[in-house]
């Protein structure tokens, strides 16, 4: 796996810390605050992430991947302005989709993205950070009173507290045979591919550690390129 004094996933979302001037720090803390946005700067934030050309081209691709069908239950986390949810909308019709963001105005922003799919009851979305999800049981309320097909998470996985464990959280959300997919595409100065592939290497650690099986990495030809982590709930 990546050295995470070098490659910190949960401090920098994927970027290289090591070697990195003051200058270069100080442009990498701007880019986390795409993680938590707020006021002004978060609605900036937001339609930043909402039309550039890479984040419509890497959700979509990701959503792909996970190659969900009509009646599945999808669920993703840190769903951001709601790119993907539109695109996993768009294939699970006779299904649900759920989205979980801890930042009040992405869920405002998702839910005009999607109004028409939150109308129709096909997308609900939850103001909650990951690990303030209700627990796994017999207790759970809708949307988490079935278990879901799939999982999607893009560019957040890097932010979580205790990443495997909210992972081992996600896997006991999925049927068995569930599928999920993590994606990162690092935005710190300076990224390479060789940024994104140790990014990916610990995603797939991470997804391992978490009792998933099947580990695969997909590569998107992006700049930087973006990567994605797949594996299946074996049960």
């Amino acid at each position: 796996t990546a050295d995470r004094q070098t490659l910190d996933l949960e401090r920098t979302g994927g970027c290289v810390v090591d070697g990195m001037d003051t200058k270069q720090r100080l442009r990498t803390r701007l880019v986390r605050q795409f993680h938590h946005p707020t006021g002004p700067g978060g609605h900036l934030a937001g339609w930043i992430m909402g039309h550039r050309s890479s984040n419509l081209a890497r959700n979509r691709w990701a959503v792909d991947l996970l190659d969900v069908q009509r009646g599945e239950r999808v669920l993703e986390l840190g769903c951001g302005p709601g790119v993907a949810l539109a695109a996993l909308a768009e294939r699970a019709v006779a299904g649900l989709v759920v989205g979980v963001d801890h930042s009040s105005v992405m869920i405002r922003q998702a839910s005009r993205r999607n109004a028409r799919a939150v109308g129709e009851g096909r997308v609900h979305l939850v103001h909650a950070a990951v690990d303030d999800l209700p627990p796994v049981d017999e207790r759970s309320t809708a949307p988490f009173d079935a278990p879901f097909d799939a999982a999607l998470a893009v560019n957040s996985v890097g932010f979580w507290p205790d990443p495997v464990e909210r992972l081992a959280q996600v896997r006991r959300r999925l049927r068995v045979g569930g599928r999920i997919a993590l994606v990162a595409q690092p935005r710190c100065p300076g990224a390479t591919a060789a940024t994104s592939r140790a990014a990916g290497t610990e995603l797939a650690g991470l997804l391992a550690e978490a009792g998933f099986s099947g580990v695969q990495l997909a590569t998107l030809e992006l700049d930087p390129p973006a990567v994605c982590a797949q594996a299946t709930n074996a049960g």
